[in-house]
């Protein structure tokens, strides 16, 4: 059986050139039979569709993915994880490079493609981070309520029940024992 792996990290590459339906053609084209895709970070290895894959596949089958930073960012995980396959019997297919062995010149070349992913991951987190700090969103959801109305919410809670002033305002019960516990831990 021959299986096709197609992954992006967002929903915004959808829309790029490495879109999960441009993957998929190009899956389909190279002879793929059955496709798994997943919606997911290349760091984590516990994706849905690649652990059906993992779970699926055996000796004598081949897995095509169109890059190698489809099947994970980091060196470790996605070397050690090639490797148990290749020595399982399962053929590993990159499309820009190659069928995969476990050579030393293959496993050479295929850890450095890997280094060159999780550096380039890397340097996302980095210039995200940076990015956040100078224009001071430092990530989270934003905050609900204004400041104002939690003040006055928390001046009500002087004269009325949590639940009466959860009724009153429309903050609820659980958000404003939050902010009473919040302001009551930040003063002296």
């Amino acid at each position: 059986m021959i299986y096709g792996y197609a992954r992006v990290s967002t929903r915004t590459q959808e829309t790029s050139g490495t879109s999960l339906e441009s993957q998929k053609e190009q899956l389909k084209a190279a002879g793929a039979e059955r496709i798994f895709s997943d919606c997911y970070t290349g760091t984590k290895m516990d994706r849905p569709e690649f652990e059906k894959l993992l779970n699926e596949v055996v000796p004598g089958d081949t897995i095509i993915v169109c890059k190698m930073d489809r099947f994970a960012r980091s060196i470790s995980q996605a070397s050690e994880l090639i490797t148990e396959l290749i020595d399982k019997g399962v053929t590993i297919n990159v499309l820009n490079l190659g069928v995969l062995d476990n050579s030393s010149m293959s496993v050479l070349l295929r850890n450095m493609l890997l280094a060159f992913g999780q550096f380039e991951r890397d340097m996302i987190v980095e210039r995200t981070q940076e990015g956040r700090k100078k224009s001071g969103n430092l990530g989270g959801r934003p905050h609900k309520y204004s400041k104002p109305k939690l003040d006055h919410a928390i001046e009500l809670l002087e004269q009325y029940s949590y639940n009466q002033v959860s009724e009153m305002t429309g903050i609820s019960k659980s958000t404003l024992l939050r902010e009473k516990q919040r302001r009551n831990q930040s003063s002296p």
